[in-house]
């Protein structure tokens, strides 16, 4: 049976990343999109072209309360996440909604609440727990290769957007739009994060978007220092704010050895493992050069027809958002907050590696063009 995709915002991420994922699950006939909406008129009418769909929906209702509808992405501006994400929850559909889930801790409550008892799935962006190169670190980790785990650093982020206002509104920010990721990975390693300060504010005032000079409302710029308790600390650098770098994107410090993810965590590019017992540093290269950032949606797809759980779920996505909500109310006081929610272990089964070592063989031939 083929799923029918409602989306709601049809700007950058869904013209590029999210596009080519569905034109992926397209191909064998395991999706296919049947409603399209954006705020912006030409946006919404060239995606409408693009899969002979109504150009003229009105609202985003007009996506989530169709029933050839059964799985909605909401791919908006951040502060409608939350209110998008939970209405398409209560009209039964199943959900993917982008980072991070909605910008304040009272709506993304209410999400999780709904989550356990709705019908559909929910998946959360980001989908980083799901690459090969990060379920290889994770297992690592927990096989105890580099001992305990004492503390990390972990780094991304670039000079900024330049297409879109909301990125520098209330409501948005480095955090939310970059530091997510790091936050994310260093929680699925060590555990649930317990206390969090953080130096967080706009380092650039004004910025150029779509040809104007806007003033920034939000943060631009974060250093945020995570307790995971026992003196296990970690620190995420990230923000509007870095123009290049060449390090790892997250190194992990056991009390036996060091382990260092390549790349980002979002593109990840291999991964380097230093055991004090072989006193020598272990490269292992990217076992899928062509994973990308939006994999979480072919997981969804993959779980609603196995009719299993996510490896990715909404208590992750939670706890990151409690954690950046406190290193920005940090930032404003220099007061550490202390982190009330969990983050579960992410579970890796079977049946996972089954689906993909097939989508491998799949993306591959794609790419070929076999």
């Amino acid at each position: 049976m083929s799923l029918g995709l409602g989306v709601i915002g049809c700007g950058s991420v869904f013209a590029g990343p999210y596009r080519g994922m569905i034109e992926r699950l397209r191909a064998p006939g395991r999706v296919h999109v049947s409603a399209v909406y954006d705020v912006d008129d030409a946006k919404r009418r060239g995606a409408a072209a693009r899969y002979d769909l109504d150009p003229d929906l009105a609202a985003p209702e007009d996506v989530i309360g169709r029933d050839d509808v059964d799985l909605v992405l909401v791919l908006t501006s951040m502060n409608e996440h939350g209110p998008l994400a939970k209405a398409a929850l209560e009209a039964g559909k199943h959900v993917l909604v982008e980072k991070p889930p909605a910008t304040s801790l009272d709506e993304a409550a209410e999400l999780l609440a709904l989550s356990r008892t709705a019908p559909g799935l929910l998946v959360c962006a980001p989908h980083i727990l799901l690459s090969p190169t990060f379920r290889a670190v994770h297992g690592a980790v927990r096989d105890g290769r580099i001992g305990d785990l004492l503390t990390a650093r972990a780094r991304y982020g670039w000079a900024g957007p330049w297409w879109n206002e909301w990125f520098y509104e209330p409501g948005g920010g480095s955090l939310f739009d970059l530091g997510v990721y790091n936050v994310t990975s260093l929680c699925a390693l060590f555990g649930p994060a317990r206390r969090v300060t953080a130096m967080v504010g706009v380092a650039i005032p004004e910025r150029e978007v779509n040809g104007r000079s806007m003033r920034v409302e939000a943060d631009d710029n974060a250093h945020v220092l995570l307790d995971f308790g026992d003196a296990r600390f970690a620190v995420v650098t990230t923000g509007f704010t870095i123009q290049r770098y060449r390090s790892p994107a997250i190194e992990v410090y056991g009390s036996e050895g060091t382990i260092q993810l390549l790349g980002d965590d979002w593109a990840p590019e291999g991964w380097e493992l230093w055991r004090n017992a072989d006193g020598a540093w272990h490269v292992f290269p990217e076992a899928d050069p062509h994973w990308q950032w939006t994999e979480g949606l072919r997981h969804l797809v993959d779980c609603v027809e196995a009719g299993r759980p996510t490896v990715t779920r909404p208590e992750h996505a939670y706890h990151a958002l409690e954690i950046m909500l406190a290193a920005q109310a940090a930032g404003r006081d220099g007061v550490a907050r202390t982190i009330e929610s969990d983050f579960p272990d992410p579970v890796y089964d079977d049946s996972f590696a089954k689906l993909d070592a097939e989508r491998l063989v799949h993306d591959r031939r794609s790419h070929d063009g076999l």
